[in-house]
């Protein structure tokens, strides 16, 4: 069973005008989030793989691209050229969820799957077994600075004991109104993955020792 806490930094709540800067200063997070928005499936646009490229030369970091899109399965190769290690597809953008997870697959990146916080878990019941992470939004995805909805909570108990119980190598991500209070109620529920956006980049203590604080968390 995993039980460390992975940490992924989304950069959509960093200074925009110094991306490059902001990279490197979470370089001691687990992952790199970015949060790809096409201003249809969430009424917000963000950037495109040519902004992941130019970041992947500045950072260490497992890039993993949350495709918050139409059409998600356009974005799988232009995301896996950039350099993306990682692919989350929302299942909700789909009618062929099995389809797109395989196709991610496929292509030699890890699956996973979000899901939106009204979005019934068993939604992705026939492809977790294939999944590497499932991403359990904790707000209504689309902007950043959001206060995490508590009802999301139960799902994170529920796919913990899904995810126990079959035994499969999968964590648990939640995205939405993450800072350390709500840190530990999510760590608590079974979650093991924080995307952490507003409360790290607008912190004024160094990311550093925001990372590492998360991170401690699951230690008790």
């Amino acid at each position: 069973m995993i039980t460390e806490i992975q940490i992924a930094p989304s950069i959509l709540n960093a200074d925009l005008a110094d991306l490059r800067s902001a990279v490197e200063n979470v370089a001691t997070a687990d992952w790199l989030h970015l949060d790809i928005m096409d201003g249809h499936f969430v009424p917000n646009l963000s950037f495109g793989p040519a902004v992941a490229k130019a970041l992947k030369a500045h950072s260490r970091l497992p890039f993993e691209a949350h495709l918050m899109v139409t059409n998600p399965e356009f974005y799988i190769e232009p995301f896996r050229q950039a350099g993306a290690a990682r692919m989350i597809a929302h299942a909700e953008s789909t009618v062929h969820l099995h389809r797109l997870v395989q196709m991610i697959k496929a292509s030699g990146l890890e699956a996973g799957v979000a899901l939106n916080p009204a979005t019934p878990l068993n939604t992705v019941d026939l492809v977790l077994p294939d999944l590497k992470i499932v991403l359990l939004m904790t707000v209504n995805p689309g902007f950043g600075g959001q206060s995490l909805i508590p009802g999301v909570l139960a799902k994170i108990r529920e796919l913990r004991h899904k995810i126990a119980t079959a035994g499969f190598d999968c964590r648990i991500g939640v995205d939405g109104g993450i800072k350390r209070e709500t840190a530990k109620e999510v760590i608590a529920a079974g979650a093991d993955f924080l995307v952490v956006g507003t409360y790290l980049f607008k912190n004024k203590e160094d990311p550093a020792r925001v990372i590492a604080d998360l991170k401690q968390l699951g230690n008790g």
